[in-house]
């Protein structure tokens, strides 16, 4: 079992409260309500938000345009010292885009019971077949995070019952 990072860094809640408001841009967009934000050396360098079905990509999640615009910023697909704010647990893609991009420190909001690999479903955020571990947090805001998502999918719910 991997062990979790609990210690608070100051501008934990900061960054996370900018990957909310990245998840609030999807929400508006019909998309699921997930955000996340790129930061290097205390600076925001990059953020997305889920566009999977504006863009017509599967591939298009929060997490991973983050990381598309870090990589192009940087000049390297190395994102040596970066950390990554997600305000939901991220799935297998992107939990293996995080490695393969060596992302230092992971730090989401709420669990993803049902596809999270980060601990809750799967965890490869210290898996010793792989070459690169990160250090993780969770539960930043977590019950802000979870009511965004909360909302979204009640909202689902009702509306496809009213059809």
């Amino acid at each position: 079992m991997c062990t979790y990072n609990t210690l608070e860094h100051p501008q934990d809640e900061l960054f996370m409260k900018a990957a909310l408001e990245e998840a609030g841009k999807a929400l508006q967009k019909d998309e699921v309500p997930v955000g996340a934000v790129l930061v290097k050396e205390g600076q925001i360098i990059s953020s997305g938000h889920n566009s999977s079905i504006m863009l017509n990509d599967p591939s298009a999640h929060a997490e991973i345009i983050a990381l598309r615009q870090g990589g192009k910023l940087l000049g390297n697909y190395r994102l040596a010292d970066t950390e990554l704010y997600v305000t939901v647990e991220p799935c297998i893609m992107c939990m293996g885009a995080l490695l393969h991009a060596r992302v230092k420190r992971l730090i989401f909001g709420a669990r993803d019971q049902r596809a999270g690999a980060a601990g809750s479903v799967f965890d490869f955020t210290c898996d010793d077949r792989l070459n690169h571990k990160l250090e993780v947090r969770a539960g930043v805001l977590e019950a802000e995070c979870r009511n965004l998502m909360q909302l979204f999918f009640r909202k689902k719910r009702c509306y496809n019952t009213e059809r």
